[in-house]
């Protein structure tokens, strides 16, 4: 690391439940504790991988895709993947400052320790074709804590960085079904 990286530590903080759906191949079942990510404690976590996704991707809902100039995103978006790092590279939940821990589903379709739920739904493919949904949904209250590093480089600044992070934090959202779940406010950004 160079003395002109940019180290910050951020918070953010749940305004809406998170839905998951952890994907494990085309011809893999889940079972809904299967598609949540969790540490070897069951500790509910985020991969850094999400929030890169979320400021770098160009194939899906992306900061860069939705907010910048449709002419100019792509460099962005390619800056972000380059220059940015996210630590650590599985971001535990929190909830009043302790990690949320999964316990299982009970006959409710609920874990009384995290207060995750089963949500069921149908999505309709093309052509009408009916997709049964099972997902497993944390809700509120959550937080994710991390250090972002903007490595030195000449394409991207903090201010772009923390702008796209801000906004997508209510249009866009991590997680599944983003911009319904997921959505979340940047609380802290402080030097590291």
């Amino acid at each position: 690391m160079k003395t002109t990286d940019i180290l910050r530590k951020i918070t953010l903080t749940g305004i809406s439940d998170i839905m998951f759906d952890r994907y494990a191949g085309n011809q893999t079942e889940l079972r809904p504790d299967q598609k949540l990510y969790l540490q070897s404690d069951n500790t509910i976590c985020l991969p850094s991988a999400n929030i890169l996704s979320l400021l770098s991707a160009q194939n899906t809902p992306s900061a860069p895709k939705r907010f910048l100039d449709s002419r100019k995103y792509k460099q962005i978006a390619a800056a972000l993947c380059s220059f940015v790092g996210i630590d650590p590279m599985e971001i535990p939940f929190l909830r009043e400052g302790q990690p949320i821990v999964f316990s299982g589903f009970d006959a409710q379709e609920r874990d009384p320790k995290s207060g995750c739920y089963i949500h069921r739904a149908v999505a309709r493919l093309k052509n009408g074709i009916p997709n049964p949904k099972v997902r497993p949904v944390l809700p509120l209250p959550w937080e994710l804590r991390f250090t972002l590093t903007l490595f030195e480089n000449d394409e991207v600044k903090e201010e772009t960085v923390q702008n796209l992070l801000v906004k997508s934090g209510v249009a866009i959202g991590l997680g599944t079904f983003r911009g319904v779940y997921g959505k979340f406010q940047v609380t802290s950004w402080e030097k590291a």
